[in-house]
């Protein structure tokens, strides 16, 4: 073959792929409906009609009494779809019905030591660690505050100042819930040491191209960026973890021979399973790995970039207008959130006039607005966003 014919067919495969990529994109974009100023996935995500349609045929067969065991069968997906984008290994993650569960799993099955983390956080990555200390078996050590910096994020030097012999974790949130900031996990893993390593990765999963494999015990609601509603959910865990985890918030899914019941407590599974509580829903299952195989079939990559340039976007517009922009700027520091600021006092007034716009968004305290955008998000959206953010007061 000369080096001609080489090159046509490699340009032809790399059109091809191109072609394939974008008719996948399409694919997944075109699945969703929300309406055009939806711009709040940090609070929720509105799923696609392909969850829903999983959800309704789920429950159709389960109407119709199809046998639990193959509605479970949605479990193995979900669970196989989770190892697969999360890069841990197969028994190494379960499925939760939501963040504050999966961290209530991780705080109760501690050893004994003390937790660090920042009082900035979001509270479902507080009240696991205070109720553990409640129970006698933590001690919560908050995050020592950078003075007049309330919302400063939590950086490696921060942490490795702060930890000593009694800490046995630190938890963090993969992106920053108020600010949008994203943690330097890398960074945090080296501060961290032998000790786990805890992240809250709802704010991130999904649609920041991240090693999550960093993390020690990964923990992730589905509702918000992965689209795939309510009571959706995984916990991941290093091997790290599962050597150190006591399975005591563990139910009879959760152990060996479950349909064993000889009125006998059994030995915890060995891998992250012995966290498991109960049967799940497995309509719950199958909305998440329906989701999770819609992130696959584009690929983390190629949405977290469209992300970012819609973010970039937004903040190259709000600058044009006037607006100051409270969170990162740089793009390698922000995921899909941008805060915008507004006068002091002023935040429930322009959240009406965002909603009067056709504009969902979260207002955070008196003065910021927070604007999150998704890869559905559309020029339209920003248009609206700048329209009544950018009017003169």
């Amino acid at each position: 073959m000369t080096a001609g014919a080489g090159a046509g067919v490699t340009a032809a495969a790399d059109v091809t792929a191109g072609v394939g990529a974008s008719s996948a994109l399409d694919a997944y974009l075109a699945s969703f409906a929300e309406p055009v100023g939806y711009l709040n996935f940090g609070s929720y995500g509105p799923p696609s009609r392909d969850v829903v349609e999983t959800i309704t045929r789920l429950a159709t067969a389960a109407s119709a009494g199809v046998p639990s065991s193959g509605l479970h069968a949605e479990d193995e997906r979900a669970l196989a779809a989770v190892a697969r984008l999360s890069g841990f290994d197969r028994g190494g993650v379960a499925l939760a019905s939501s963040t504050s569960l999966g961290l209530m799993q991780i705080a109760f099955g501690l050893p004994r030591g003390e937790v660090l983390v920042s009082s900035a956080e979001f509270p479902s990555n507080l009240y696991a660690w205070w109720r553990s200390e409640e129970a006698g078996l933590t001690t919560v050590r908050p995050l020592p505050a950078v003075p007049g910096q309330p919302l400063a994020p939590v950086t490696p030097e921060r942490v490795a100042d702060a930890v000593g012999p009694d800490t046995v974790a630190v938890a963090v949130s993969a992106v920053d819930f108020r600010t949008g900031t994203v943690a330097d996990l890398a960074g945090l893993r080296e501060a961290v040491g032998d000790r786990l390593l805890v992240v809250d990765g709802i704010q991130g999963f999904g649609v920041l191209d991240a090693d999550w494999t960093l993390a020690d015990a990964l923990v992730v609601g589905g509702q918000k960026w992965l689209r795939a509603g309510w009571g959706t959910g995984f916990v991941a865990l290093s091997s790290r973890a599962l050597s150190r985890l006591r399975p005591v918030l563990g139910g009879w899914t959760g152990v060996e021979g479950t349909s064993r019941y000889d009125g006998v407590p059994h030995e915890p599974l060995p891998g992250a399973q012995r966290l498991s509580v109960t049967n799940g829903s497995p309509f719950a299952s199958g909305a998440l790995a329906t989701a999770l195989e819609q992130v696959e079939s584009v690929g983390v990559d190629v949405i977290a970039s469209r992300i970012a340039d819609t973010a970039g976007e937004l903040i190259a517009r709000l600058g044009a207008v006037g607006v100051p922009v409270l969170s990162p700027i740089a793009r390698a520091e922000r995921a899909g959130i941008v805060v915008a600021g507004v006068p002091a006092g002023s935040a429930a007034s322009v959240g009406a006039q965002l909603e009067a716009a056709g504009v969902t968004a979260t207002l955070h305290g008196d003065d910021r607005v927070r604007l999150s955008v998704h890869a559905t998000t559309t020029p339209a959206a920003l248009d609206a966003v700048v329209s009544v953010l950018g009017a003169p007061a």
